[in-house]
């Protein structure tokens, strides 16, 4: 569960604008320490967008961006404290799994003796021991993401940003995934890393997410735990987008 205790958010969005054509995005929004949040909302509502100004690739108009109290709003994204997944291009096609985990090292592949131990822990952490010979193209979709993941908790990051980097798996196994994202985060004792997820199945976030914000228009109009949210009552809008009944709608 997230960290109320007065100090400073994981992540925090202070008046971020952005715009794309005619197409205007304001986002504020406050994540705690070791929370996880759902992102959820219609195709184009501005998901992707919020997640793509946290990790530096989109540059707002206005606003700060601020992760653990710091203002990372001018960082490039190699510069700011956080590891992102993809739904696509998670993997270089040339590199096998051990050299694209090895990349949450160095980017440049020069890794000591130690460094190639936890590379190694790290494929064994997702149930890839002995695959790190393998190309991406020779590893199934859940195992490419399995890659992916263990570079991403290698790099050790507080924050971790999902944009949906399991949708294209089937049911059985994005739960299996979720819940090994679950479990890595978890690992080591102390605060769990925070999470900031883009997901189109309400059932993911029901199931691990604390709270759930809802995006329409390139706003977030509604935001709250996630058994509220996505029970039905909590607002007519998510109500709708979800197929509910719902109180209000």
């Amino acid at each position: 569960m997230p960290r109320n205790d007065g100090c400073e958010p994981a992540l925090l969005l202070d008046g971020v604008r952005f715009a794309h054509g005619e197409t205007r995005m304001d986002f504020d929004l406050r994540v705690s320490a070791g929370e996880w949040l759902a992102l959820i909302g219609p195709s184009g509502a501005g998901k992707s967008t919020l997640l793509d100004l946290v990790a530096g690739f989109l540059r707002p108009a206005s606003g700060q961006v601020r992760i653990a109290g710091s203002d990372v709003t001018e960082l490039a994204p190699a510069e700011r404290p956080l590891s992102m997944l993809f739904q696509e291009n998670n993997l270089f096609p040339g590199l096998d799994a051990f050299r694209n985990v090895a990349l949450g090292i160095s980017p440049r592949l020069w890794i000591s003796k130690a460094d190639r131990r936890a590379v190694e822990a790290a494929l064994a952490s997702v149930g890839l021991e002995g695959y790190g010979k393998r190309l991406p193209s020779e590893m199934s979709g859940g195992e490419r993401q399995r890659v992916a993941l263990a570079r991403a908790f290698l790099r050790e990051q507080p924050l971790i940003l999902l944009d949906e980097p399991f949708a294209a798996l089937g049911p059985a196994l994005r739960a299996d995934m979720l819940k090994l994202l679950a479990e890595l985060r978890r690992r080591g004792g102390g605060m769990p890393k925070t999470v900031v997820m883009v997901t189109h199945h309400p059932e993911d976030a029901a199931t691990h997410a604390d709270r759930v914000a809802y995006l329409e228009q390139g706003e977030i109009v509604a935001i709250g735990p996630a058994r509220q949210m996505l029970s039905g009552g909590a607002d007519a809008r998510v109500s709708r987008y979800l197929g509910l009944p719902g109180e209000n709608v």
